[in-house]
């Protein structure tokens, strides 16, 4: 059945009462039922009997569950790492040696960490916000600019690279369309996908020159004034109780205990797309793979800290199942996630849009079009890689039909589905930043949209600039 305009009504809505009223649980839940009841038919009780149903079948898909168990795992790998005195041990090396010893510093040495873990970007927003959440709250910088820093240097970065799971993924949609050269247009792509490019640029700018603005700028103050990384009343994703854990006492503060967990589960990430991939690595599943790199890293801490009469078997068990605890709110908010997605796809959300974007294109303006259109799907569904999965099969027989440039016209789909996955309230991305970072989720997207409108208005004049030029 066609819903037409009516198909992009829970997601605006579950997004706009997000923003509005900062509960984001009840404004997701909200958009599920609401779609659910136009499905229904507009009977109230059916709709949210499906609703409900809706969020149990999130975990019918393995790669759902999958995703939702790590970000709960993350929790118990947090708690391990800051009980063992491992996190401590980190910031200290990092004072004795002066290697941060001011704001600015502190930012530039995260952006650039998350700029090196591409492999995977719930990885790379995980590693980050862990090693600098406390550098961060020693210097009162506030939360949400590291949860800024943890999502911008997490998807953005690994679209622009072939070698990863985002890469084999739209390699595959390519090869779908019949494309021979697929790889070589993907490697094309790369220096015309201006959002992710720009996205990133600014993000470095705002790191080095530390000029923020907007309700980033705010934030900002709000720290510096009154020394309060978060604002009165925010709501963190993850539990207070976890990123405030003291180490043990008694115990030396050794960073080894943080570091070598950590890199353990970078190390692991891509061997996992290596095993799940058959030998391949662009054919691996990213889902399985964040999962294995995540309980490996749990073991291995495990492990160390028993050789080291740190803690116990009791106490280590007790540690993970306090730390899965503290995630709980998160998994709540990814089912709730990954249900209102289904429900765009049940409504015909994302080919409602592109149906409607396809009656206004004309060859120059084919990118620009293309670009917003997935910006809008992306942000309303929380996914970049549905977004792919709609709009590539669109794009490609468009470009290919209409003489224009390919590279350019595909650039356009993955640079606007990138913007959603980047700073949509219900991304697993930007979820997994708040998680991090500690921040309060709605604070987060808040202080980051502007930053995200600011690359989209630059990407979009550039992609009409060089839809003329590549004409």
């Amino acid at each position: 059945m066609d819903y037409g305009w009516l198909s992009v009504l829970p997601p605006l809505l579950a997004i706009a009462l997000a923003i509005y009223s900062r509960q984001v649980f009840l404004s997701l839940f909200l958009g599920i039922f609401t779609g659910w009841f136009i499905i229904s038919g507009y009977n109230p009780l059916t709709g949210l009997s499906q609703a409900v149903q809706a969020c149990i079948n999130v975990f019918k898909d393995e790669g759902n569950t999958r995703v939702i168990i790590f970000s709960a795992l993350v929790g118990a790998l947090i708690t391990l790492t800051q009980t063992s005195g491992g996190v401590q041990g980190f910031v200290d090396f990092m004072q004795k040696r002066k290697l941060v010893t001011s704001r600015r510093r502190a930012s530039v040495f995260a952006f650039f960490v998350g700029c090196s873990v591409f492999i995977e970007s719930s990885i790379s927003c995980l590693v980050t916000g862990t090693i600098f959440h406390p550098i961060f709250e020693k210097f009162k910088i506030s939360r949400e600019k590291l949860a800024y820093i943890c999502d911008t240097t997490s998807s953005p970065i690994c679209i622009l690279i072939p070698l990863n799971a985002w890469g084999a993924y739209v390699i595959g949609l390519l090869e779908k369309e019949g494309l021979s050269n697929s790889f070589s247009v993907f490697i094309q792509t790369i220096p015309l996908n201006f959002y992710s490019i720009l996205t990133v640029l600014l993000a470095g700018f705002i790191a080095f020159t530390y000029k923020d603005y907007s309700t980033m700028k705010k934030a900002e103050k709000r720290s510096i004034e009154t020394g309060k990384t978060i604002r009165d009343g925010a709501v963190p994703v993850v539990s207070e109780e976890i990123t405030s854990l003291k180490p043990k006492k008694g115990i030396p503060h050794r960073a080894v205990n943080m570091v070598v967990p950590i890199l353990t589960m970078a190390v692991m990430m891509p061997v996992s797309l290596l095993i799940t991939g058959n030998g391949d690595m662009t054919a691996g599943s990213g889902s399985t793979s964040v999962l294995w790199a995540v309980s490996l890293a749990i073991v291995v801490a495990s492990i160390m800290y028993m050789f080291q009469k740190i803690m116990g078997l009791n106490e280590t068990i007790n540690n993970v199942l306090k730390g899965i605890g503290g995630l709980i709110p998160l998994a709540i908010l990814m089912t709730f996630a990954f249900a209102i997605g289904d429900t765009c796809r049940a409504l015909g959300t994302g080919p409602y849009v592109a149906s409607v974007a396809n009656v206004f294109l004309s060859e120059e303006f084919i990118a620009p079009v293309l670009f917003v259109t997935s910006m809008f799907i992306s942000f309303s569904t929380g996914t970049s890689w549905g977004t792919f999965a709609i709009m590539i099969p669109i794009a490609v027989p468009t470009a290919l039909l209409m003489g224009v440039n390919l590279p350019l016209t595909v650039a356009a789909v993955l640079s606007g589905s990138v913007f959603g996955d980047h700073c949509s309230p219900i991304s697993d991305t930007t979820m997994v930043s708040s998680m991090a970072s500690a921040s309060d989720h709605v604070d987060h997207v808040a202080t980051q949209i502007p930053y995200a409108l600011t690359a989209a208005a630059g990407a979009f004049l550039l992609f009409t600039l060089f839809g003329f030029l590549l004409h």
